[in-house]
């Protein structure tokens, strides 16, 4: 009996579909492990029939999507533009989260291998270690708001920075010089570049860079919700309230409305990512727009090109702008 795929794959030290992916050229491999599947298909002489090479092409037609989260406003609008882009091209989505955990991270990862054509990845806390279990096995990735080094695969990210800075700006230019500041998870890259950007531009536009002014949060409604209440026993009181998303500035709106407060009037609040609530809270909130469905489409365009190989993985990061849209919830200091 021949030699099996199986068999070229175990000599090899690989997976079956890493041996599929070299032998049809459907996907990057490492040049370390096409040198060690080229070595083991000649020493065991191994050569597929019609059928295997069938099936070794077969595609699965089916997108895999690993998200930290999938609940939340933020993450059903990234996964209707998803679902409903790949849906025009004849694809289905398999999603899994993983919950910023890095052992669910691996299982996510070893869930999708062999069962999807491609993977769409959005892990803002990714570390180096889980980045090379990212792309070993040789399966086209495309991320979205992660940080990867460059040159190891493709990345559409959002500035969070330069939002959080704009926002931040134009309120010290509404006269508010004491801004109150919730934060979003320390290990988390976006959280991490938006509290930069909101510190930068109190420093360079002449506001109080008082760390008290800084409240711990984890994107959530409670964190928004209980730093409000801290906020409020401040002397002097600031004037204004960023979240470093939009339901920690959501949570942080209602504990204010529940204490009297008037908004914008007494304080101004605003958020970050422009969910669609925001725009039917009472008051509407000021955020920055984060284009969900967009970075959704381009992401999965991006992928398919690399899928139909219509593009190489060049490992590029993408950076796409974002802009403030301003509602009810902001205006001049009380102080003006």
């Amino acid at each position: 009996m021949g030699s099996t795929i199986r068999d070229v794959a175990q000599r090899a030290g690989v997976s079956i579909s890493t041996v599929s992916r070299v032998l049809n050229k459907t996907a990057s491999v490492s040049e370390a492990k096409r040198r060690r599947v080229t070595e083991a298909v000649r020493v065991l002489g191994y050569t597929p029939n019609p059928a295997a090479i069938s099936l070794l092409k077969r595609a699965t037609s089916t997108i895999g999507v690993v998200l930290p989260y999938i609940s939340g406003e933020f993450f059903a609008e990234l996964l209707r533009g998803l679902d409903d882009t790949v849906q025009e091209y004849g694809y289905l989505l398999m999603v899994s989260a993983w919950h910023r955990n890095a052992q669910e991270f691996r299982a996510a990862l070893q869930s999708m291998y062999r069962r999807v054509d491609g993977l769409l990845v959005m892990a803002p806390g990714l570390t180096t270690a889980l980045e090379s279990e990212l792309i070993e096995e040789g399966c086209p990735v495309v991320c979205i708001n992660t940080p990867v080094t460059e040159g190891q695969c493709d990345v559409f990210n959002f500035d969070n920075y330069g939002g959080m800075y704009a926002l931040t700006r134009h309120l010290v230019e509404r006269g508010h010089t004491r801004i109150a500041f919730i934060t979003g998870p320390n290990t988390e890259r976006d959280a991490q570049d938006r509290l930069h950007g909101y510190r930068d531009a109190v420093t360079h536009c002449g506001g109080d860079q008082s760390k008290k002014l800084e409240f711990a949060g984890n994107f959530s409604v409670e964190c928004g919700y209980e730093a409000a209440s801290k906020i409020l026993d401040m002397d002097p009181r600031p004037t204004a309230i960023i979240g470093a998303n939009d339901q920690s500035a959501q949570g942080a709106l209602r504990h204010l409305l529940y204490s009297g407060i008037r908004i914008p009037e007494d304080i101004s609040v605003a958020g970050f990512d422009g969910i669609p609530s925001t725009r039917y809270s009472t008051p509407t909130l000021t955020t920055v727009h984060v284009p969900i469905r967009g970075i959704a489409v381009r992401a999965i365009h991006h992928l398919l090109r690399l899928l139909s190989n219509e593009k190489s993985p060049g490992g590029h990061v993408h950076v796409l702008p974002l802009e403030i849209v301003i509602r009810e919830s902001t205006g001049p200091s009380p102080h003006i």
